[in-house]
């Protein structure tokens, strides 16, 4: 299991672009969310998952914006599990340029959900045993320094 786990390749679409002549901010997610379903094949989660009734969702997504991207840029995604238990995981992604630059990162809560509810639920053994996996995988890396953090006007 790659440590972090390494997204493929992402492109940034000229549709994607905003006035300003660069990612709308609404896109960074959208890189970091498809991504994300790189890492997700490994866990076990995706359309097939989806298929036997549960699936996951995102409660929560904070991302901080770094550099700008533009068009064609070249992109990929790591991904870092922080933390689980039987009904939620914690994640930390990052979005970077193929020329070695952070772009932006994502801290993300996501819930395992029972679509015939929908209600959160407990994940299957088989599910928890590979996250237990990428979690001891993933435990030689640092605490992100962007994880964690709160919005909020020093005062």
């Amino acid at each position: 299991m790659d440590t972090p786990f390494r997204s493929s390749p992402r492109i940034v679409k000229p549709e994607w672009i905003d006035f300003n002549g660069h990612l709308n901010m609404a896109y960074y997610s959208v890189l970091m969310d498809n991504a994300v379903d790189d890492a997700y094949t490994q866990i076990g989660f995706g359309p097939d998952y989806q298929k036997q009734g549960c699936t996951t969702y995102v409660a929560e997504f904070h991302i901080c914006y770094i550099r700008e991207l533009h068009e064609g840029a070249q992109t990929y995604c790591t991904f870092q599990l922080l933390d689980f238990d039987e009904k939620r995981f914690h994640t930390f992604t990052e979005l970077w340029h193929e020329d070695g630059w952070l772009a932006a990162t994502g801290e993300a809560l996501t819930l395992h959900v029972d679509q015939s509810g929908p209600r959160v639920t407990p994940m299957p053994q088989s599910i928890l045993s590979k996250l237990d996996a990428m979690k001891q995988a993933h435990s030689s890396l640092p605490f992100p320094d962007r994880a964690g953090r709160k919005i909020g006007l020093k005062k």
